[in-house]
């Protein structure tokens, strides 16, 4: 348990600095993994489903070590089985390559985001909320998911503070600006942005998944002006009376210009190549480790430049983010090795699974990509699973851009589309639900989240499936 908990409390210094390869053997090798392998991830997402409702507040106080301890139940016996240097270069790889860099951009981007106050007689009713999330929804391909969630929760909480009947703004607020509206640039979601990294076009996604967008958001943002009406007129609440109407502002501009800086980092590192360095054995691209410390740097101005009297006025705490941080870093290792099954393609475990992507002449079946990427993405954090059905698609980005255009846009609508089917499918879901719980609205469990999803997202995924893929 030492062991993970140093890397993970150290990982972001050590991603700065160059180290000697400590295991040559590689990871774990997914082709000899069987589906027993897949428990500690099975039992952290039941932690993070049932444990708030059966025992909240023994989670709530220790739910860092519970993480840890799924952790641990991995590394070590994949120490045991595989030896070593293959766990530790496993924990390396994924704690090196994956978690921090992305640790480093949600805290920048949560940081800067938060340091944003819209200021303004703002009444959260269904046309006012319905217009927040359209916004949202839009911004979230320009700044990220995490930026655009991060600026805007806290306004719609302030505009909805005298509501009662309010959860459903803030499920849909996370179906649309944390998930579906990022779909549009590398920017916007990290699916998208590990494509990018792998060679595909900066506009591919604008050009591409524009129509598959468009119909996911026009029709959540009317479903959602129907629900939000009803309950008003359900309720029937009394909007607050100001006797003077603040206009619409900003403060904290230094905070938009440093979300500004965060994506120009974020664009820069998809092209320019600065070679390599390796970090305890992993070859890690010097332009990746440059925007570490510059997404680091980024968060320590934001810090330093924004006063307190404005973060306790836009509610921030840096609760949300610390608890992002210690789930998500045992997600990562515990979803290692279901990732590495799948890697394995049809010499591993889920062999049967990965045989369904392709029909009987070999060609890429674009609605079964769709779904598989999809389902994944509900429940492992989506980005990786991108990769995974980017390579079982051949992972060449120029053959993938044009003649398997179909598929590459059903693997990235199904990523970043169906990260919304649960608090874990990506990162920015967890931290509105941490933020707007630390305001005092009541969000559905883990399976009541599921559920919301499953009664207006999965119809709607089905749609789009006939119509598009």
């Amino acid at each position: 348990m030492r062991a993970w908990a140093r890397a993970a409390g150290i990982g972001g210094l050590a991603a700065l600095a160059p180290g000697a390869a400590f295991a040559a053997g590689g990871g774990v090798p997914g082709a000899e993994m069987s589906l027993i392998w897949a428990v500690p991830f099975i039992g952290i997402l039941l932690s993070i489903a049932l444990m708030p409702l059966v025992a909240g507040h023994v989670w709530h106080h220790h739910y860092g070590k519970i993480a840890a301890g799924w952790a641990v139940l991995l590394l070590v016996p994949a120490a045991i089985v595989f030896g070593i240097d293959r766990a530790w270069y496993e924990l390396t790889h994924v704690m090196v390559l994956e978690y921090v860099p992305f640790i480093a951009l949600l805290l920048a981007l949560y940081t800067a985001g938060g340091g944003v106050l819209l200021k303004g007689s703002l009444v959260g009713t269904p046309a006012t909320n319905t217009a927040l999330l359209a916004v949202g929804t839009v911004l979230a391909s320009l700044m990220g998911t995490t930026g655009a969630a991060m600026l805007l929760i806290r306004p719609v909480l302030r505009a909805n503070a005298f509501r009662r009947q309010k959860t459903h703004t803030f499920v849909f607020f996370i179906f649309l600006v944390a998930n579906i509206g990022g779909s549009l640039t590398p920017v916007g979601d990290p699916p998208l942005y590990l494509g990018f990294l792998r060679g595909v076009g900066f506009f591919w996604p604008t050009t591409h998944l524009f129509a598959e967008f468009a119909f996911c958001a026009v029709i959540l943002l009317a479903l959602y002006y129907v629900l939000d009406t009803l309950a008003w007129n359900r309720e029937k609440p009394v909007a607050p009376v100001e006797e003077r109407k603040e206009p619409l502002s900003i403060e904290g501009w230094v905070n938009v210009w440093l979300v500004g800086a965060i994506v120009a980092v974020v664009i820069a590192m998809g092209y320019v190549k600065l070679g390599t360095f390796y970090v305890l054995g992993q070859k890690m691209e010097v332009e990746r480790g440059i925007g570490i410390v510059l997404f680091l740097a980024i968060t320590l101005a934001s810090v330093r430049f924004t006063s307190a009297q404005l973060r306790e006025a836009n509610g921030f705490a840096w609760g949300a983010i610390l608890e992002v941080a210690k789930l998500f870093a045992a997600i990562f290792v515990c979803m290692a090795p279901v990732l590495a099954i799948l890697r394995a393609g049809s010499a591993g475990a889920a062999a049967g699974l990965v045989a369904l992507t392709s029909d009987a002449n070999g060609a890429p079946i674009p609605w079964v990509y769709f779904w598989m990427s999809g389902v994944l993405s509900s429940f492992l954090d989506n980005a990786p699973t991108y990769i995974v059905f980017f390579e079982l698609a051949g992972g060449d980005p120029v053959h993938l851009m044009t003649q398997g255009a179909l598929t590459l846009a059903a693997i990235s609508c199904g990523a970043v589309f169906m990260g919304a089917n649960s608090y874990i499918g990506n990162a920015p879901n967890f931290m509105v639900k941490a933020i707007v719980e630390e305001n005092g609205v009541r969000m559905p469990s883990f399976f009541g989240y599921c559920a919301w999803a499953a009664i207006f997202l999965v119809p709607l995924f089905v749609l789009v499936t006939f119509i598009f893929f």
